[in-house]
């Protein structure tokens, strides 16, 4: 499973550089016996390491789809077209795994006349989720103001998505590292004639489990990627129906598949298909996010154990439901607690 990338370090690796070019380290007062005649000699300076900070608790996608945290000057200049939106729906721009048709919403610009005043599209979801946010709760305002949330921006939603190929993915992904998963992909692509990215479903679902696992795939994975072909070549999935259908019908749809997990799939629901009122009771790092949201000491709950060793189900529950329809943007920031200074909002 692919892992959040990190930017702290370097930042504060590069302050280390530049504050140290203007200065310079203090010698060992201790002075050592000089021989008669000798040159006094400078003691050498020992090179301080930049300070790492805590290790974040992100959580890995697993459908490599995880967003990345980027900085506030780092957002696109450029808005992509905007289309109609809906937190309660399918939001990402999806592509058929069989026919290559794209499915999305409907471009604004093509019926502006019929569009009810104000509606909410790709370019203002982002923006409409954070004020609600923040209206919810004003310590969620440095987290927003800090984070910048690329996987619900106009660009993100932008990007074209094969859920065939991010469910496949995150099966591979699975128990191995992000080098190892690659490496796997790579192969179990090479399987297949052709020059495209990924291989459909119906080139997938006649192959032998024997071939499949030529690639690398444990026995157990190419069983499970060989049924996700077989339930998208039979049409029980199909992009348009991950589309179309209400987050309930799609949960059960896709979990009804060998190989996805209720998390697994709450991930695709997220940051797949873009949908933005999907939250996770079972992932610890937003468990422990939200402990560290609330005040609780994260590092004394740590060796406490159990399930719900940082905040209990209800307690998740209860303050979740408050930011829906927006609980898959909540449930990001929740991931960037510990690197954000939230202690001027208490």
């Amino acid at each position: 499973m692919a892992t959040a990338t990190r930017r702290s370090s370097r930042l504060s690796s590069l302050a280390e550089r530049t504050s140290s070019a203007g200065s310079r380290q203090t010698a060992n007062p201790r002075k050592r016996k000089q021989s008669p005649g000798a040159t006094p000699s400078t003691p050498p300076q020992k090179r301080q390491r930049p300070a790492i900070p805590p290790a974040p608790t992100p959580t890995p996608s697993a459908v490599g789809l995880m967003a990345h945290a980027t900085l506030t000057a780092e957002r696109p200049a450029n808005p992509m077209v905007a289309r109609l939106a809906d937190p309660q729906t399918t939001n990402a721009t999806l592509l058929s795994p069989e026919t290559s048709r794209v499915i999305t919403h409907t471009n604004v610009t093509a019926i502006p006349s019929k569009l009810p005043q104000p509606s909410t599209t790709t370019a203002t979801l982002l923006e409409e989720a954070n004020t609600h946010l923040i209206k919810v709760d004003e310590r969620m305002r440095p987290l927003v103001e800090n984070n910048f949330c690329r996987v619900f921006s106009p660009e993100g939603l932008a990007e074209v998505i094969d859920p065939f190929e991010s469910l496949a993915s995150g099966i591979i992904s699975q128990q191995v590292s992000g080098a190892a998963a690659k490496s796997i992909k790579a192969k179990f692509v090479a399987l297949f004639e052709g020059d495209r990215r990924f291989p459909h479903p119906s080139d997938v679902a006649p192959l032998p489990i024997e071939r499949l696992r030529t690639a690398g795939l444990s026995q157990r994975k190419a069983e499970y990627i060989k049924g996700l072909a077989e339930k998208f070549v039979s049409g029980e999935l199909s992009a348009q129906m991950l589309n179309d259908a209400p987050y309930e019908e799609v949960l059960g749809q896709l979990i009804a598949v060998r190989g996805l997990g209720k998390w697994s799939v709450e991930m695709f629901a997220c940051f797949g298909l873009k949908r933005m009122d999907v939250f996770s009771l079972g992932d610890l790092g937003v468990q422990r996010g939200m402990a560290a949201f609330v005040g609780k000491d994260v590092a004394k709950l740590k060796n406490k154990g159990g399930k719900w060793k940082y905040m209990s189900e209800k307690e998740m529950l209860e303050l979740s439901e408050k930011f829906a329809p927006y609980r898959s943007l909540f449930m990001w920031y929740m991931w960037r607690v510990e690197e954000t200074d939230i202690s001027t909002m208490e």
